[in-house]
Parts: C-alpha cells; structure tokens; sequence
C-alpha cells in the first residue's frame, strides 16, 4: 500500500487538537498543516484506505486520480468546519466530510453500471472515469462553503480567500453573518481546479455524458446531474446521518429527496387533521399573504410524533436538527441572517398580541390555490434581528412547557469511523423481525409494551447502539438504557402515552419511565438507587450519562454485544 497509509501518526498541533491533548493556540489562532500530517489521523487513514479499495487500481494510478486530488482538498479545506451549527460543526469537519462522503459514493457506485444505455462493453471501458467522478463530485460538492460562507484571516488580519491557494501562516475563521443560504453550490466552481488538475480534467471531458453531469453537480444543479446527482445526494444524507447520529445505511438506501417528500407529506396531514392556523389568540401558526408561519417547537414536536408514529426513521431529537432539516430541504425558508427560526408578533383584531418563534413556508408547499385557506385578519410583525432566539428555543408564551435537556447525546467517539466503514462493509437490513418478548408493538401504551418496542427497534436497527447518540448502550455485560432520552423517543413514537400521562399529572417520558420502573427488569445501585453514572470518553470532550442497567440483558438482546469501550460505569 502507498506510503501514506504507513506513516504512523503524527502528533501536530491540529491533530493534537483533535483528541483534545495538545496546547490551544494562542488567540483562536490555528497552524496550517500539510496534507500528509492532516489525513495522518487514525480515523482518517482508515478512510483513505476504504477508498482505495474500493477503487481497484494499482499504487500508482491511485495516487494519480485519488491520493492526489484528496492532498490538495486536505491542504485547501484544513481546520474547517463543514457547517456553523449543523452536521461536522467542528474544526476539521469540511475535511471529515469530504473523505465520508467520498467512502458513501463509491460505495453507493458499486451497485450501478454506468453509464447507463450503453452496450457492457463501452460500461467497463468508462468503468473507472465514472468511479473518479462520482467520487471527485462528492469531495467537492461543498468546497464552495469555504469561499462564501466563511471570513478567513491571518494573524496579521490579512484576508484569505480560497482562489489564493492553500493556507501558509496561522490563521482564525469565523462564519460571515450576511453569507446567503445554498450559494455556496454556486461557489464550487471557483475551486475545483485546484483540486483537480488539469490531467484529469482533460481525461474526464473525453466522457461526454460523465463530463455534462459532473460539471451540473459542481454547479449545484443536481435535478439535471442524473445517476451522479443522485449518487452524491444520498452519500451527502449518509454522511450527516452518521454526523448527526441516524443512521447511514438507511439514508443511503432512501431515495433521492424521499426525507423531504416525507416532511411535506407529514406537515400536510397535520395542517389538514391536527394544527389549528388562524385563531385569534393561541394557535399553532397564522397563514398571511407573503407566508405560513409555524410555532417553531409546536410544528416540530409534532411532525416528529407523526413520522416517527408512520415508521419513518432518521428524524432528530433536537430541535435544531429538525429546523436545520426543513431548511436544508427547502421547506422552511431561511431569515434574512440565514437561520430557519423567525421571531414574530401576532396582534388579532380584538387586541390580543403575543410573540413566538415561528418557521415560516411558503403555502404553495402546503395547498393548492383553491385550497389555500383565507389570510389572518391580523397583523403579524417580524421582530427586529437582534432579538432572534437560539433556534431551539420556544414561544416566548402559550407555548408547551420545554423538554428535558438531551441528556442522551453522546460525544462522537475518537474512532467513530469505525461504525462508518462497519455500515459500509454490512448488507442491506432485511425486513424488521417478530418482537420476542411483550406485547405487539401497536398495543396500549405500558412497561411490557416499551419493552417489546425497545426490543423490536433494536432488532430492525431502527435504534442503533454504542454509537455517538444511542439511547442504548452495552455497558458492564448487561444493557444500559439512557434517560430520559430512550424514555422521550418511545413517547415521541407513540403518542397517544401522551394522554395516559396526562391523567396522572406527568410529562409523557416520566410516565414511560415509571412503568419501566414498576417492571422490576432493572439493577439497583447498592445504595438503593435507580440511576447509574457512566463517564464517557470522547475525541473532544469528556460528560457523564445517566441511565439504568438490566438485570438481565437478555430481554433486548439473544447475544449481547461487546461493551462499549468508550463508556466507563461510575461505582
């Protein structure tokens, strides 16, 4: 294997960063590295040597079209984050998610013959352009990123601009606050030439129907990049998935645009069959001329209940990754500062005003024109920038009382690439088994019925264990449920535990968690106690769960998994 891969780590600045065991630069300041010390890191080397193998070439050709290609990216993109707030938001993440996705799509390539319509001979005579375009596309598909989104400057306040070529002297970033949502698909072809040079860019242009489709996907036009764009599409939903703890291997496997066909359809049937528009005090949005306008947390607990409660998988837990999703597919339209959530008053005719954060979409997404209901007769006022909320945030009144904090979220371990090249090795998930144990998954609401639910999803990976955001983990040879975050998903899928909770003054989660309890399947502290600590152990940050450990693992589980090695029970 090429030399790269038998380099041993290297202990840089920015790696040391990375595992958090270096010094912090002084004034936020960071070093430029060069290619080889940035993909020198454990979970990037194993990357790079999936990439080579699904590429079936010789040292030397792989070091031409990919090793090559892949420096010049590292040197370009260094410690850049892939987003502000959203999927690899981390210094580093540009550079982590150009190389997953890169593994995802070839990977995704593997199962086409392309190009398609020809004879088989002509398909493995082009075999390898298209292997090295739909892996070029991916790597660059976000590069413009760093051009119009982010301010970039010297120590020196000197600004860096990406056309300038890589970085030479430390530098600080920041993300520009007047930067406008998705240029950054036009950006790309400011950029690319200085990943890819021009041996390649003279080879791949030999290709007529490969060179149209990659030169749309770098330009952001994906509807016409056909097979390519599709291939890109859904290693960029794989790799978020992975970032944000869903699940890849099923992200891959949706369709193109299926998440956002599923949003639409779900924020559909709950605008016809459960939210209340136009009230004239309290309601759940109010529809104006230029817009519908969405209570923020109330639209996106409930279209969480919803899909979840329809089978569909992959829908975060936070709030902000839910409004970062609608605004990512094109549903919620973005603030004037680029942010899915608004901050508005609502006045009726009759007096009553009170502010909200809202999302706010456009109607057409939601009704035809004979459809759309009439405009509020009242008035609704954007508030002025400077008081925007965090965009998990709730009404500011009449709104449901918040959520428990996330207390389930796990920082992403140091080798979280191995889950990733784990999926990528790993054949389809075939249909979802039989719960073994406890009543049918669409029973009544009860302890038993959380069993057999927790169970079933465990089974389908519907819940995936030991990785960055489980909700379960094999923990000290027995099973480790966290909470109150395993509690809140059952209730978030099932909602009518919502209104059992009720009659007995509960929030829907702590009602879940007391029929576990009442089940006895749980191990006690010696003390007496329910809850037990775990300390965890992450490439970047350190916390503590809480949660409770079975007695007997069994009941989840007809082999247990190894512990997972990045959690350590607190006696």
């Amino acid at each position: 294997m090429f030399a790269l891969f038998r380099q041993k780590p290297i202990k840089t600045a920015a790696i040391q960063q990375e595992v958090g065991t270096g010094p912090a630069l002084p004034e936020q300041l960071l070093l430029p590295e060069s290619a080889s010390r940035l993909l020198a890191t454990p979970r990037r080397h194993h990357l790079l040597e999936h990439i080579w193998q699904r590429t079936s070439l010789s040292h030397q050709q792989f070091a031409a079209l990919y090793q090559e290609p892949l420096e010049r990216y590292a040197e370009l993109v260094q410690q850049l984050p892939a987003s502000e707030t959203h999927h690899h938001a981390y210094p580093g993440g540009m550079l982590d998610h150009g190389l997953e996705i890169v593994a995802y799509a070839l990977k995704l390539r593997q199962s086409h013959l392309l190009p398609t319509g020809v004879t088989p001979e002509a398909q493995v005579a082009q075999a390898e352009a298209w292997s090295a375009a739909v892996a070029y596309a991916a790597l660059l598909h976000d590069i413009g990123k760093i051009a119009v989104d982010l301010h970039v400057e010297y120590e020196d306040g000197q600004i860096w601009h990406p056309w300038h070529g890589p970085l030479r002297r430390p530098y600080r970033f920041r993300y520009c606050a007047s930067r406008e949502y998705r240029l950054h698909g036009a950006a790309t072809g400011l950029l690319y030439t200085q990943v890819l040079d021009r041996h390649i860019l003279d080879w791949l242009s030999g290709f007529p129907e490969l060179w149209a489709a990659l030169l749309y996907v770098l330009a952001g036009q994906y509807e016409h990049a056909g097979v390519l764009g599709e291939l890109v599409s859904q290693a960029d939903q794989a790799s978020v998935a992975q970032a944000l703890g869903g699940d890849p291997a099923k992200a891959m496997a949706a369709p193109r645009h299926a998440l956002q066909r599923k949003l639409l359809e779900g924020l559909r049937y709950l605008l016809r069959e459960t939210l209340t528009i136009n009230q004239p005090q309290a309601s759940d949005g109010w529809l104006t001329p230029d817009g519908l306008w969405l209570v923020s947390k109330t639209v996106s607990d409930k279209l969480r209940a919803h899909l979840l409660s329809q089978g569909v998988d992959g829908i975060p837990s936070s709030n902000t990754a839910v409004f970062n999703v609608l605004q990512e597919h094109g549903i919620a339209q973005p603030t004037p500062e680029g942010k899915a959530i608004w901050k508005a008053t609502v006045t009726s005719p009759s007096g009553w005003s009170n502010s909200f954060t809202f999302l706010r979409l456009s109607p057409a997404l939601i009704w035809e024109p004979d459809e759309r209901p009439e405009p509020f007769v009242g008035t609704l006022v954007m508030d002025e920038p400077k008081a925007l909320p965090d965009q998990d945030s709730t009404p500011a009144s009449d709104g449901p009382p918040p959520q428990p904090p996330d207390a389930e979220i796990v920082p992403e371990p140091a080798d979280a690439v191995g889950d990733l090249l784990a999926m990528l090795g790993v054949e389809e998930v075939g249909p979802e088994p039989t719960p073994a144990v406890g009543t049918p998954v669409d029973a009544t609401p009860s302890g038993e019925h959380f069993i057999a639910w927790l169970r079933q999803s465990i089974q389908s990976r519907r819940l995936i264990i030991n990785d960055a955001r489980a909700l379960v983990h094999t923990v000290a040879d027995t099973a480790y449920l966290v909470t109150p975050g395993v509690f809140q998903r059952y209730a978030q899928e099932h909602p009518q535990s919502a209104y059992l909770a009720k009659r007995e003054g509960l929030p829907d989660w702590e009602w879940a968690q007391r029929r576990f309890e009442k089940l006895r399947l749980h191990r006690k502290q010696p003390d007496g106690l329910n809850i037990w600590h775990c300390a965890v152990s992450g490439s970047r940050r350190t916390r503590t769960l809480h949660g409770y450990l079975l007695a007997d693992a069994g009941v989840l589980f007809d082999e247990l998994p190894p512990n997972n090695p990045y959690l350590r029970l607190v006696e």
